[in-house]
């Protein structure tokens, strides 16, 4: 037997004796979540900037019941949610669907995604991964229960005048606040304010100083009185 014949059989003892990725390990997949879990969680119907992804495994792209903000492009991907299409996705989401609106740059690691998979294979189904939705749930940032909020956090009137907001809270003291640093939000969550009591919250982005929260786009117009004393 010449030498290069005896180099072939023995790449190819290799090869069958190795496989060519390790499985992925879901107790490590649910380290990998953490990536995900500041826009996505793991309970059935609770969205966050992304879709719940509990029993994502076997559905169809941009199909969860309750979630409205899916790109065109995913949703008329017609793809279905495996192991294959899962570890593309998770890889470089851009390439697997172009014009998608996910702004995550993707994992390059093999075997984090391989982890990362087998964790959501189960996550959130019934009879998952054990410990599977307690560590997501865990990871999956609380939003604040804004009905609780305090008297200091509790809005009662807003005054716009030139480039600045004032605030009134229920303390009575008055917050000033240039335009730019305040934004108005609504959140209609179980969490989020009661009908007609926003609330003043901290900063959510950088250059923010502070945001106060809605419970509907309605009340924002009916809050807010332009005028200056």
């Amino acid at each position: 037997m010449t030498r290069s014949w005896q180099h072939i059989l023995l790449a190819s003892a290799f090869l069958m004796a190795s496989p060519v990725s390790a499985a992925g390990d879901p107790e490590k997949g649910a380290q990998a979540y953490g990536v995900c879990a500041g826009c996505h969680a793991l309970e059935p119907g609770r969205h966050l900037s992304g879709p719940s992804l509990a029993r994502i495994y076997g559905r169809k792209a941009g199909t969860v019941e309750g979630f409205v903000r899916y790109s065109k492009a995913l949703k008329q991907s017609k793809i279905v949610w495996d192991e294959k299409t899962l570890d593309a996705w998770i890889k470089k989401p851009d390439a697997l669907i172009p014009e998608n609106l996910m702004p995550f740059p993707g994992i390059p690691d093999a075997q984090a995604r391989a982890d990362l998979v087998a964790f959501l294979k189960n996550a959130g189904a019934k009879g998952g991964t054990a410990g599977a939705p307690a560590e997501g749930k865990r990871q999956t940032p609380d939003l604040p229960h804004l009905k609780q909020a305090p008297a200091e956090n509790q809005v009662k009137a807003i005054r716009y005048c030139r480039d600045s907001y004032f605030v009134t809270v229920a303390t009575g003291k008055v917050l000033p606040y240039w335009e730019f640093n305040l934004r108005l939000k609504t959140d209609s969550s179980a969490n989020g304010p009661a009908k007609g009591k926003p609330v003043l919250t901290g900063a959510g982005m950088r250059g923010d100083r502070a945001s106060i929260v809605f419970a509907n786009p309605a009340e924002i117009s009916r809050f807010v009185q332009q005028r200056c004393e």
